[in-house]
């Protein structure tokens, strides 16, 4: 039995400018991401990837075009409705990793579930694992200034696992990491969509992590 896909996009397009100024960041772009699923997004920088990424994730609304998210037609949403969506089920992982300096590793994880009424208590239970699953128990207490590259990408990707989302959409998240480091995340984004049965997008330049995916989309000149 085949499940239904966490997230369809229909013939989206963006355009940025008008006239002779206009850029066609997407154009007429459709696909679906299923449950337990991994895809990249590749092409050339101007390419649109992160234009795209960022229509799927509701951080931008398109011109034209729908986004279906875990059954929920979320393109013609408000700004309130929007934000609620975002917090209960998409993770985001960012190349910049984006921690809040003044916060501890646990408390960065904690923080989206703030944005979710109810769901902080049932969070501070899930964030021990969470922090033993991705090897930062002797971190927990640290601010982002005291970690590596890769321990600060570990603590994003479990901020952005906490609120339990369908869906991981993650921006070139090995792009400030080494070799060993990019691939370590690479593998953990991996075995996320695999194990946990989350759909997972990456944007990326990255060759070294083709291997874990199962499709591999160009986009060029907007287009895929």
């Amino acid at each position: 039995m085949t499940s239904n896909p966490t997230i369809t996009a229909t013939n989206l397009s963006k355009t940025f400018g008008s006239g002779e100024n206009a850029v066609r960041a997407v154009v007429n772009v459709s696909l679906q991401v299923n449950p337990g699923e991994l895809i990249l997004i590749k092409g050339p920088s101007g390419s649109g990837k992160t234009t795209l990424l960022s229509i799927l994730g509701g951080l931008m609304k398109a011109d034209e075009g729908q986004v279906h998210l875990a059954g929920n037609q979320i393109t013609s949403l408000g700004e309130a409705a929007l934000a609620d969506m975002r917090a209960r089920k998409i993770g985001f992982v960012f190349q910049a990793y984006n921690l809040l300096a003044a916060l501890s590793v646990e408390e960065n994880i904690l923080f989206p579930a703030r944005l979710v009424p109810g769901r902080l208590a049932v969070a501070r239970q899930q964030s021990s694992a969470l922090v033993k699953r991705l090897g930062l128990e002797h971190r927990k207490n640290a601010k982002p200034h005291q970690l590596s590259g890769g321990e600060k990408q570990r603590v994003a990707v479990a901020r952005a696992l906490i609120n339990d989302p369908p869906l991981i959409l993650a921006d070139e998240p090995t792009g400030n990491l080494d070799s060993e480091r990019g691939s370590e995340v690479a593998m953990l984004l991996h075995d996320i969509a695999r194990e946990d049965k989350r759909a997972v997008v990456i944007v990326t330049h990255d060759q070294r992590i083709e291997d874990i995916a199962d499709r591999v989309l160009w986009l060029e000149d907007g287009k895929i």
